[in-house]
């Protein structure tokens, strides 16, 4: 292999990954005040827990309320706290190095593009030997992700969609960080294999014992080759186990990176491995002593793995089983796009074997078909299960290009022997794949990162805000625990990220351990109250905005994107949230406001926001105007 192939696909992904970045620094030109652009309005959580693991805080902590654990406020898991292994890879770098959060994100997604796309390239690489081909499939295998989740450009540009999600698996730091933990993992599973899977000896290898041979000469010669075959076997078993041991302790370590990373990977990769035993024991039963014994210990020792994950995983708070929308059902799931391209691939893999291209019993070839099955077993684990988790994830985040590989490795398998000529003419459609593969990574970033333009914008123009209360949190004694309002909701959702003080309510502030659901909803209250909603603005908002639905009722009940049995709001519920609306506004006093105590207020200076209800229990100072804000010093009255 060339590893230079390896890397222009690298370069690409992290172009692509870049992309956003670009795109903020042409629109914003001078003015960019150095803000990253995030890929998905979820980042803003993600680079929240980076930011306070930046400024030293515990794993448990929770950067939207300030509340952290200490032994005297212990905190449940969260999310965030258990899958900690990929912030974890950013945070500890960035401070040793002394770089914000807007560059660690920047950085983190294009180390995580490059780093994927070369262990991709590796892995194909090593089942075809053909750098071209591997490149190319690289290529392939991410330009097309959108694409093989049904998500992305092409419903614009053939329908009248929606252009997103902008390349999913680089939102950062989930899913992207695992990315390169994953398909490294597959391909030392594969070396694994490799090494494990020796040839028995040829009979027909053996002397043969004439006629004329003595019957004891025939014993001893017989007694002779077996001793030496055992020996010798011995001795290749001792020789191989070497290489056999370091392989499967280079994947259990890249599948516990997963692990505590994201779960939608992790379980993907339990489930590759679960297929590839039973397809190795289906076709290869008697091969004991090699790859079934190498696959059954490390099967074991992914096992091990999750021990301390299920003990994290007991200690969570309530409020992520809230948020997760698990479903109790049976029902098999097998029409999403990526189980399309696994069908597909099954009806290759069976040419193949129809027209002698490939064998059955060879390792590569089930190594091929265990990647194409686990779409279809990830989609539907809940026939045996009886629990569905938003399978949407597996459909965007891995699934689809677990399935663009299976598909890659086995079209380099039907190709192998004309990859094997060295050709003119395989370089060249390899080399226009590839062209081919960029273009439409291209496309991808056209359509769906204009998406987020203006949001960007908006957070670029607010940063200089943020940087303000970053310098007077100098003067404050626990400024994590400082409450700031903002009036402002993506400034809200994404001040933590750039601040180190906390916000009375945001976006994404029930995705952490520090609120149950009942303060996470008076909180909203509260903040609905300050900004003189009334119960018929209430009334709009439920009924229009998917905000004030996920903050009054969680995720799923704006869409059935998530969850399969979710449900639109009725009437009569929304009748009732706005009755608890108005009696918690009735009976608003010193105490609710000081709970949690506010210090300071974020007013956009072009808009009409009426604070009547937040001066009758606060005094505003004169002011700072910031740009296209003004923040506001308070103290109770």
């Amino acid at each position: 292999m060339k590893l230079r192939f390896g890397i222009i696909a690298g370069i690409f992904l992290a172009i692509f990954t870049l992309y956003p970045q670009m795109k903020m620094l042409y629109l914003r030109g001078d003015d960019w005040h150095g803000h990253y652009a995030y890929n998905d309005i979820d980042e803003v959580a993600y680079a929240s827990y980076v930011r306070a693991l930046i400024d030293g805080r515990p794993r448990k902590n929770d950067p939207y309320t300030g509340r952290d654990e200490s032994p005297e406020t212990p905190q449940p898991e969260s999310l965030f706290s258990i899958q900690f292994a990929a912030p974890y890879t950013i945070a500890i770098p960035a401070r040793i190095l002394g770089i914000g959060t807007p560059w660690a994100m920047t950085l983190a997604g294009a180390f995580a593009g490059f780093f994927a796309a070369l262990a991709v390239f590796w892995l194909i690489g090593r089942l075809t030997g053909d750098s071209w081909f591997a490149m190319a499939a690289s290529l392939v295998v991410f330009c097309f992700g959108s694409l093989a989740a049904g998500e992305g450009a092409i419903g614009e540009i053939l329908f009248d969609g929606f252009s997103y999600p902008y390349f999913p698996g680089f939102r950062r730091y989930i899913p992207a960080m695992g990315f390169p933990a994953f398909f490294a993992m597959c391909g030392f599973v594969w070396m694994m294999l490799r090494e494990s899977d020796r040839q028995e000896p040829d009979a027909e290898a053996r002397p043969s014992v004439t006629a004329e041979s003595d019957e004891a000469e025939k014993i001893n010669r017989e007694s002779h080759e077996r001793h030496e075959t055992n020996r010798n076997s011995k001795i290749e078993d001792r020789k191989s186990s070497i290489p056999r041991l370091i392989y499967g302790f280079l994947a259990t370590a890249c599948f516990a990176y997963t692990v505590y990373s994201y779960f939608y990977i992790w379980t993907t990769a339990a489930a590759w491995l679960g297929c590839l035993i039973v397809v190795w024991l289906i076709e290869r039963p008697k091969d004991v002593r090699g790859n079934l014994k190498a696959l059954a210990g490390l099967a074991a020792a992914w096992a091990a793995v999750l021990i301390p994950y299920a003990y994290l995983l007991s200690n969570r708070s309530h409020t992520m089983d809230d948020v997760q929308l698990l479903v109790y059902t049976r029902m098999p799931d097998l029409f999403r796009v990526p189980e399309y391209i696994s069908f597909a691939v099954l009806i290759l893999l069976i040419i193949g074997l129809a027209t002698k291209v490939i064998e059955m019993k060879d390792r590569s070839t089930l190594f091929a078909l265990s990647l194409s099955l686990v779409p279809i077993a990830v989609f539907n684990q809940q026939v045996i299960t009886g629990r569905s988790l938003q399978p949407i994830h597996y459909q965007v985040f891995i699934g689809n290009y677990v399935a663009l590989l299976a598909l890659m490795v086995t079209v380099g398998l039907l190709l192998k022997p004309r990859l094997r000529t060295n050709a003119f003419l395989p370089k060249a459609v390899f080399a226009a794949v590839s062209v081919l593969a960029i273009f439409w990574g291209f496309v991808e970033c056209h359509y769906t990162v204009r998406v987020l333009d203006d949001a960007n914008i908006e957070r670029d123009k607010a940063l200089p805000v943020a940087r303000r209360l970053e310098e007077l949190a100098k003067s404050e004694p626990d400024p994590h625990r400082t409450t700031v309002l903002s009036f402002d909701g993506i400034f809200a959702d994404d001040m933590p990220s750039v601040a180190p003080q906390n916000v009375l309510w945001a976006r994404h502030q029930h995705v952490f351990a520090g609120l149950s659901w009942q303060e996470s909803k008076e909180r909203y209250y509260q903040y609905l109250y300050y900004a003189n909603v009334d119960e018929k603005g209430l009334d709009y908002l439920l009924k229009n905005d998917f905000v004030s639905m996920i903050a009054l009722f969680g995720w799923g009940r704006h869409t059935d994107r998530l969850s399969s049995e979710a449900t639109p709001l009725t009437y009569g519920e929304i009748a009732e949230e706005i009755r608890k609306y108005a009696e918690y506004v009735r009976n608003f006093s010193a105490k609710d406001a000081a709970n949690p105590k506010i210090s300071y207020v974020i007013v956009p200076s072009t808009g009409d926001i009426n604070v009547l209800n937040l001066d009758r229990w606060y005094k505003r100072d004169n002011g700072e105007g910031i740009g296209n804000y003004i923040i506001y010093k308070v103290d109770p009255l």
